[in-house]
């Protein structure tokens, strides 16, 4: 009997516990991993999402926060032992199990206007307008994306987007659609000159990315949970759940990244937990792909899978976090945020072809490249430490590493001006943009249009002769894009917008641009 009174105490007692730490979690995670812990604008916090972060390390995070991420440290709001209680919490199941099978994605797309009953013209609003200079603005204070003409520099239109986009936006060749991915799952289709929603569906829990193909007939999701990568058809039909796992199928992972290679037909994607790059191709025409023993390439005497949707692997020394195209898309340059450091892989040969020497956590997939001495040269913020990292792209040694005020995230240029932008958001000088004149690789001037506010995400006019800068608030506190002149770095307007934390340019974006990221 006093066994039994014992257990039940002791059940009683880990429900009350259990409880605190679920109110303690709604009132200090909830906001960005979401209130059932399937992540939000933060990573799903669930024993299958943390398997790779060993308790300790959550503690230390729980408590400092995390560099280079958007999380804070909650040592001056939770004790050490609410901390310690927090972590174990997030490390037990969710019941009933978080899952997201296909019959999930299909049921969930929703159409709001069929394929056809939109008009293949402009709508009143862009009359005299250059389609191709609008940038598409996302702000996620309340959750909008502004439609803005980028040669009178005004807002045109703006309309509600799903809550945490993240990504970019990605736009078809015809300037005509847009595809959109939200932190838990959600994929827009979005039809630019008619200002309407096409269609949606959630291809995940929490998703990294979308990419699209140039014609806009194949999507493909990056997701964290479920470890998978899916493709879509252009009208965001399912065409194919790919489940990430290794080569010999034993481990599962993350993908931390898909882009679309154009001149490749392909898409390649980074996976994060496991050494490996996946390249899958969106040519009907594709080659097949050996997939085991193989007696004869030439009369295809063995194991092959189809080349069309399907991954063709390449096997790396470590995991990679995001990469950057070399612009012929021939390699990819690809750091571990982990291992703090780089490596090139050639994604003809399928193999790395060389290490890049880098300090700190570079921040490879905004990298920017130009012509620096007769060869072409690449540029990479530091996520980590206050430099950029100027690579040659023919021997792949640091030519140059430049100081600025501290770490950052974004780096950005244009063909037509001979310097390059970047910020030091994650730092002290997250006010404050640095000038580097592109011919000497120094840096030549700082703007600072609002102290103490975080100036960042600069992104170029289709001629190049304006910077678009976010200040990154609340539109009630200051935030806006401010307009800077190219050449004079001197502030020409400000359009009071509410926390734009991305401005794309759709002809810089498309034509992919060396001075910005594809």
């Amino acid at each position: 009997m006093k066994l039994l009174l014992a257990s039940c105490l002791a059940l009683l007692a880990n429900g009350v516990h259990s409880t605190e730490h679920a109110k303690r979690y709604q009132e200090h995670c909830a906001v960005c991993h979401g209130p059932d812990r399937l992540g939000i604008t933060g990573p799903a916090l669930l024993p299958e999402s943390l398997a790779r972060l060993r308790k300790p390390e959550a503690i230390k995070t729980i408590a400092e926060g995390r560099v280079a991420t958007q999380m804070l440290p909650f040592a001056d709001k939770l004790n050490k032992d609410e901390i310690v209680a927090l972590a174990d919490w997030i490390y037990t199941p969710v019941v009933p199990a978080p899952s997201w099978s296909e019959s999930d994605i299909r049921a969930s797309r929703v159409v709001t206007n069929a394929p056809g009953s939109l008009p293949a013209k402009l709508t009143a609003v862009f009359k005299g307008v250059d389609m191709m200079n609008l940038f598409l603005v996302v702000e996620v204070g309340d959750h909008h994306v502004t439609v803005l003409d980028g040669d009178k520099l005004e807002p045109l239109h703006r309309f509600p987007s799903r809550y945490a986009l993240h990504g970019g936006p990605k736009f078809t060749e015809d300037g005509r659609y847009v595809f959109f991915a939200s932190r838990d799952g959600w994929i827009t289709k979005y039809d630019i000159w008619n200002l309407a929603v096409v269609a949606e569906i959630r291809a995940g829990i929490n998703t990294r990315n979308v990419a699209v193909s140039p014609d806009g007939k194949v999507v493909a999701v990056a997701n964290y949970l479920p470890h998978t990568l899916v493709l879509l058809d252009g009208e965001l039909n399912l065409l194919k759940v790919h489940p990430v796992r290794d080569m010999t199928g034993k481990e599962s992972s993350r993908v931390s990244a898909v882009y679309d290679a154009t001149p490749r037909k392909s898409f390649v994607a980074a996976l994060k937990d496991v050494p490996e790059i996946w390249e899958i191709s969106y040519d009907p025409k594709a080659e097949d792909i050996p997939a085991g023993l193989i007696h004869d390439f030439q009369y295809k005497e063995g194991s092959f899978l189809p080349g069309y949707l399907n991954p063709r692997r390449t096997k790396l020394t470590e995991p990679l976090d995001d990469f950057f195209f070399t612009q012929n898309y021939a390699e990819v340059m690809g750091a571990s945020r982990d291992a703090g450091k780089g490596q090139v892989v050639n994604l003809d040969v399928r193999r790395k072809i060389a290490d890049l020497s880098l300090p700190g956590m570079p921040h490879l997939g905004s990298g920017i490249t130009w012509e620096w001495q007769g060869k072409p040269v690449m540029a990479s913020p530091n996520l980590k430490e206050g430099v950029i990292s100027v690579i040659d792209m023919k021997d792949w040694r640091v030519v140059k590493t430049i100081p600025t005020l501290g770490p950052g995230f974004f780096m950005r240029s244009h063909e037509n001006t001979p310097y390059a932008w970047t910020d030091s958001m994650m730092s002290k000088g997250k006010d404050t943009l640095q000038v580097i004149d592109k011919r000497s690789l120094e840096k030549v001037a700082e703007v600072k249009v609002s102290p103490g506010r975080t100036l960042a995400h600069i992104e170029f006019t289709r001629d190049g002769k304006y910077a678009l800068a976010s200040l990154w608030e609340r539109k009630d506190d200051g935030g806006a894009l401010v307009v800077l002149d190219a050449a004079t770095f001197k502030e020409v307007k400000r359009i009071p917008m509410d926390k734009p934390v991305g401005k794309y340019n759709l002809f810089n974006k498309i034509t992919r641009s060396a001075g910005t990221s594809h």
